[in-house]
């Protein structure tokens, strides 16, 4: 029989107060296996004993040890033994005190777990309280990133002292506004996505802005100046011409004559055919103003210029519906060149479509609305594919990542449609794919889509109108004349009519209601010939072949013309390009570039061509050059980040500053160090 513990002594029950020291008894509980130390805390029993009691006593059970407790504090003394009466507590001032310890942690130095390196100076944090404060470090730390092992990252493109602030505030729920820190405390708090800076931001700059009249007092030399610059800050050139009316509005018995030079600092190859008929050409002073309707109708008519040569069609619906007579002075409406426009069956609904007789500047977007150029996938010198994905920041010249792929793809199509990015087939390294998949920039995931009916690279894709046409390429096998139609709503693939000819590395361009397959390879030689794809007719037909045979090559549409940029003859990468004029089917060579280039991706953005990447025969490149049509001059601009050949590449009308994820390289979307380009 175990020996009955040693009766403890029961202190005298005491009120509680916050300032009574509490004493402690110590009770060592002996088990045929273990021993455990069990602290109990209970109030002095006595002012004239208010040192702590300490008493050691042999206890053989757990159940002793309660026991022990009753002896010590008398069960009967607890207010109520019901097991169903509680008490809720509450300190609102615990998450404060933690805040405050862990402020002074990081000040100490103390189990902070990140490094953040900005402007060449150090910051210290706990990883744990910035993920639960920025979604930005939240999807950094805990979305498989390389910062999720990482203790060291590095931030470019904020200053020190922004986020030294933003830091100090998640530990300090305080912060300081001024008028020399809220523009760069805005932009750090939008790219951390802390909304709730951003909008005292935003409330302080509202208190701060004075009401004035200087834009009204400007002079004609001063507002034409500005509304010419293409770094102009402005998400349409709607809007453009809504200002330059209230500067004229504020003074029309003096400004109005200078209207129709002010019209041309609109861009109005980039304004919407609605927008130009019902708005421009139907406002009062455009109206009255012969000089400025000359304006208007020159736009109307340089939109419409590659669709009016091959049958005279649209020239004929003009003049009957009244719009011809124009020349001889009438009167014209938006009712009228509606009325041409439907006529017309080569009518086109787009606004890009733009003569090149057009002056180069109208038809060149703002920085602000350039929209960002992707590339994504390909391989490099190890031949692995990547999964990485590089966009273009034009008003910066850099390049920076967004979230990878789901799927490693070489040899694959890229697309923008009706605002979402598309990846489609490709090669993992290890077969052929039929998988695709979309960029969803609000989750800043990439999420899969239906997959394809055939597995192919060397795949070329194109929108047209809400649907996405997958073209040509090839397997180990053989290479395809087959062509797949995505219905982007309804997330099916069907297939629709073959192409003429099989080709894989084939490059594919939409242009007004038609698609242009270029070049490629039948599986025995490279091809110079070309066919376009009607999709009401389900039909392809041939067209003027190029001047030199092309595989690989990159290919886009840039002012109503298809380019051809570099690729592959049978022989070797080219440096060649030229470009296509479908109102007179012709192809007409441009300057070459200052590389050769197979397998280079292409995209058109801002009134220029982008070759990016791709092999010269002799190595894997992350140069990009930069087309001007206005001067024929191929230029260099910043290097993508890794050596790509193979790569897909798009435009997508999209804002840098949205891309709110992975804005350096060091963010966690790819290696922090390149591969060789040998």
């Amino acid at each position: 029989m175990a020996p009955k513990p040693r009766e403890v002594e029961r202190a005298t029950p005491a009120t509680v107060l916050p300032w009574q020291p509490m004493n402690k008894l110590n009770i060592v509980v002996s088990g045929p296996d273990e021993s455990m130390d069990v602290e109990m805390c209970c109030a002095s029993s006595s002012t004239s004993n208010p040192g702590n009691i300490e008493e050691k006593i042999g206890i053989k059970s757990p159940r002793a040890a309660f026991s022990a407790f009753e002896a010590l504090h008398g069960i009967e003394d607890f207010p109520c033994s019901d097991a169903t009466s509680f008490l809720d507590y509450s300190n609102s001032n615990v998450a404060l005190e933690m805040l405050n310890e862990m402020n002074i942690m990081r000040q100490d130095l103390k189990l902070c777990d990140v490094e953040i390196e900005v402007e060449n100076q150090k910051l210290y944090a706990h990883r744990y309280l910035l993920a639960a404060v920025s979604p930005y470090f939240r999807a950094m730390f805990t979305n498989g990133m390389i910062e999720t092992t990482k203790s060291k990252i590095v931030m470019r493109d904020v200053t020190k002292e922004s986020l030294e602030l933003l830091i100090d505030y998640i530990y300090t729920t305080k912060i300081r506004i001024t008028g020399s820190n809220v523009m760069s405390l805005l932009f750090t708090a939008s790219i951390l996505q802390m909304d709730n800076i951003v909008g005292e931001c935003q409330k302080y700059l509202t208190t701060k802005i004075r009401k004035s009249e200087e834009f009204y007092t400007l002079s004609f030399k001063d507002i034409e100046s500005i509304l010419k610059r293409s770094e102009l800050h402005v998400q349409s050139e709607e809007q453009v011409f809504e200002t330059l009316l209230d500067w004229v509005e504020y003074d029309c018995d003096t400004r109005k004559q200078y209207l129709p030079e002010l019209l041309k600092t609109v861009r109005l190859a980039l304004v919407s055919m609605r927008f130009l008929c019902d708005v421009m050409n139907e406002h009062p002073f455009v109206k009255e103003s012969r000089e400025c309707r000359d304006v208007v109708l020159q736009a109307l008519f340089a939109i419409l210029t590659p669709f009016r040569a091959s049958t005279g069609s649209l020239a004929s619906a003009l003049s009957d519906s009244g719009t011809g007579q124009y020349a001889a002075g009438a009167e014209f409406s938006s009712i009228s060149m509606y009325k041409a426009l439907m006529a017309c069956p080569d009518y086109v609904s787009s606004s890009d479509l733009v003569s090149t007789t057009f002056p180069a500047i109208q038809r060149i977007p703002r920085k602000s609305v350039a929209g960002v150029v992707f590339c994504a996938g390909g391989r490099g010198t190890a031949g692995d594919p990547f999964m990485t994905v590089e966009a273009y920041d034009w008003r910066k010249n850099t390049w920076f990542y967004i979230p990878d792929m789901t799927t490693k793809r070489r040899h694959v199509g890229l697309v923008s449609a009706l605002g979402r990015l598309y990846a489609i087939g490709g090669h993992s390294g290890v077969t052929h794919l039929d998988s695709a998949e979309v960029y969803v920039q609000e989750s800043s995931k990439w999420e899969a889509i239906a997959s394809m009916q055939h597995p192919r690279r060397g795949i070329a894709v194109a929108p047209l109108e809400t649907a996405i046409y997958a073209v040509g390429g090839l397997d180990d096998n053989s290479c395809f004349k087959t062509v797949e139609r995505y219905d982007i709503e309804l997330n099916t693939w069907s297939k629709v009519a073959d192409m003429n000819l099989q080709r894989g590395g084939v490059g594919v361009a939409a242009l007004g209601k038609y698609l242009y397959a270029v070049g490629g390879n039948d599986g025995t030689s490279s091809l110079d010939s070309c066919e376009r794809f009607d999709p009401l007719l389900d039909r392809w037909k041939y067209v003027k072949a190029m001047n030199n045979r092309r595989a690989g090559a990159g290919v886009c549409v840039l002012d109503g013309c298809v380019y051809a940029i570099g690729g592959f003859d049978d022989n070797a990468p080219l440096a060649t390009c030229e470009r296509y004029d479908p109102a007179a089917d012709v192809w007409t060579a441009i300057a070459s570039m200052k590389s050769a280039r197979g397998g280079v991706g292409v995209a058109s953005m801002g009134g220029r061509v982008y070759a990016i990447g791709g092999h010269n025969g002799t190595r894997y490149l992350n140069t990009v050059e930069s087309y001007d049509p206005a001067t024929d001059t191929w230029s260099l601009v910043a290097n993508i980040k890794e050596c790509r050949a193979g790569a897909g590449v798009a435009w997508a009308d999209c804002r840098v500053d949205q891309l709110t994820m992975c804005t350096v390289q060091d963010s966690g979307c790819a290696p922090t160090t390149g591969t060789p380009c040998v």
